[in-house]
């Protein structure tokens, strides 16, 4: 799917073309161009596959009944990932009324996942997260989280970012220096030898 849109911050003439197509066509373009990112973006704000799930879908439905209002003031990327940060953080916000439900859920299902419920999906993730990096990332407070994944791993520009998460640039920039920071720290060896127990 060569789509190199990662660079370029304002909308171009393909991506009001897509959106001006019928609602049922440019959902499907969009859902194939972008399913799986939109996936992997959701999962680093939730950290959980189930959660993953609808809250993805409910990006998507949110997309399709917003399809007209998008004017091309921004790319339909950074646009897409504006309407899933939110949604994820909306979903974040909820979660804490629901936490204690959540958890003990999780407590009864944890050990019971056999390999054949694990979705490729699941697997897909699960790779992305055996890297230390990324799990470092991972641990990270969500606002420097985001800045740093959407940099690195989605390649968007800080402009980019910046229109997505709905803050100025120069914020944007101090966040990632600050994330980074945060990963050194984490990353370089600790004094006194810590063990994981």
């Amino acid at each position: 799917m060569g789509h190199s849109k990662a660079f370029h911050p304002t909308c171009d003439k393909e991506d009001l073309e897509i959106v001006q197509l019928n609602p049922s066509q440019a959902i499907e373009i969009i859902m194939d161009t972008y399913g799986d990112e939109i996936k992997r973006l959701v999962f680093t704000y939730l950290k959980n596959s189930a959660d993953t799930d609808d809250v993805t879908q409910e990006v998507f439905v949110t997309i399709y009944q917003k399809l007209n209002t998008f004017q091309g003031k921004s790319s339909l990327r950074s646009w897409i990932y504006s309407i899933a940060i939110n949604k994820s953080k909306d979903y974040l916000r909820s979660w804490n009324s629901r936490n204690k439900r959540l958890r003990e859920k999780l407590a009864q299902s944890s050990h019971t996942i056999t390999k054949e419920e694990i979705t490729p999906e699941d697997r897909t993730l699960q790779k992305d997260n055996s890297n230390e990096l990324f799990t470092k990332v991972m641990d990270l407070p969500v606002k420097y989280r985001e800045v740093i994944i959407l940099f690195y791993f989605k390649e968007l520009s800080t402009k980019e970012i910046s229109q997505a998460l709905k803050m100025n640039d120069a914020t944007v920039r101090t966040r990632l220096n600050r994330g980074r920071e945060k990963l050194k720290e984490c990353l370089s060896p600790k004094r006194g030898g810590e063990s994981h127990g």
